[in-house]
């Protein structure tokens, strides 16, 4: 008697309510992330176009709550997406969404040079205060050394690049720009303006991968 019940309780059971538009969207956006992700992987590098236009916004999101200041999360932000493409070959489907292990590939590399530029500060200030026979204020010294330190590494990529590749990936991380912002901006084609970014971002990886 109580099975019996039991089974007329669920069987008058509401269905669950489908998912909403919203919701819908998102689940289809974080899918198609995973699926470009696994083509990048393969060394697809239309699939790296499609993928950045997708997450670039998200990574400098989460970039700049960490490290809170737009600078440096540009170039946080510029080191992720190089990460992304030299490690798509290392994400697996199983393990979760592909947004999900780009962003924690963000945030982890934003708390990352957290860490960093306070170590670095912290022994530009130490240097500073042994620095008796400079005339000027300490502060000032720390400050401008600092910003010279964190800007170097970013200044000395970029000098490998070619000028125009150099100008699409201002564009594109200094201020923002969506690729079509960037073609538009240019005067040039949508696929030169990504083909742009994409060969400097190539180049910018390359380059510090001969750096470890």
């Amino acid at each position: 008697m109580n099975s019996k019940r039991h089974l007329r309780v669920v069987g008058d059971a509401e269905p669950a309510a489908p998912p909403t538009p919203v919701a819908q969207a998102a689940a289809e956006r974080s899918a198609l992330v995973g699926q470009l992700l696994v083509r990048v992987g393969r060394g697809d590098e239309a699939a790296f176009d499609d993928l950045y236009t997708a997450v670039a916004g998200s990574v400098f999101g989460v970039a700049l709550r960490v490290v809170r200041d737009h600078a440096i999360a540009e170039e946080v932000a510029q080191d992720v997406l190089v990460e992304v493409w030299r490690l798509a070959a290392r994400y697996r489907p199983e393990a979760g969404s592909g947004r999900t292990w780009i962003l924690t590939m963000a945030h982890r590399r934003a708390i990352d040079r957290v860490r960093s530029e306070q170590a670095h500060t912290d022994r530009l200030r130490a240097h500073a205060a042994k620095a008796t026979a400079s005339h000027d204020d300490p502060d000032t010294v720390v400050d401008t050394a600092h910003r010279t330190w964190e800007a170097q590494r970013v200044r000395e990529g970029l000098a490998l690049l070619t000028e125009r590749q150099r100008e699409a990936i201002d564009l594109a991380f200094s201020k923002g720009f969506t690729h079509r912002e960037v073609a538009a901006s240019l005067g040039i084609p949508l696929g030169t303006a990504k083909a742009r970014i994409r060969d400097g971002l190539i180049k910018l990886r390359d380059a510090w991968e001969e750096e470890r």
